[in-house]
């Protein structure tokens, strides 16, 4: 029997990441699996928890919990139930423990953080798919995590309009 494994996917409620959300659901998760939601709120955002949690992001935050609109009330996040119904149904399908975790910062070193600190065995995130230019410019995500993560990474590309 397979160890349970511990995979994060990277959420800012765009499509990409609820696509990758899907595919890390349908193509990784097993039987007994932990799946943790990292959400990283901008270091300007301000919210009830962050003045508690701002070093260390948010204490690891249970499905039924999270389900909860007061939940991403106090997190500044976005209560999206597409979201929570991938959750619930990966969760009751697949028997996997679902956790939630925020961190407050520049997504790149939260997201390497969140690997280390919760001792991800693999990441999971979608592309904005942004240009050439605007990478350059701007900087990817997604290229930074895949560089310096110390796991394996799997970057979900959106569908072509």
């Amino acid at each position: 029997m397979e160890k349970a494994r511990t995979v994060g996917v990277g959420m800012d409620y765009s499509s990409t990441s609820k696509a990758a959300l899907r595919w890390a659901a349908e193509n990784l998760i097993g039987e007994g699996d932990r799946i943790i939601l990292i959400q990283v709120q901008p270091p300007n955002a301000d919210h009830t928890r962050k003045q508690l949690f701002e070093g260390t992001g948010s204490p690891l935050v249970p499905l039924a919990e999270f389900r909860e609109i007061n939940f991403s009330k106090q997190y500044g996040l976005t209560y999206d139930r597409e979201v929570l119904d991938i959750l619930d149904t990966v969760s009751r399908t697949k028997g996997a423990e679902v956790v939630a975790k925020v961190y407050w910062g520049d997504p790149r070193e939260k997201l390497i953080d969140a690997v280390e600190d919760l001792k991800l065995d693999s990441l999971v995130m979608g592309s904005r798919g942004l240009g050439a230019i605007k990478r350059v410019l701007l900087g990817s995500v997604s290229n930074y995590v895949v560089t310096n993560a110390p796991c394996p990474v799997t970057v979900v590309k959106g569908s072509k309009p």
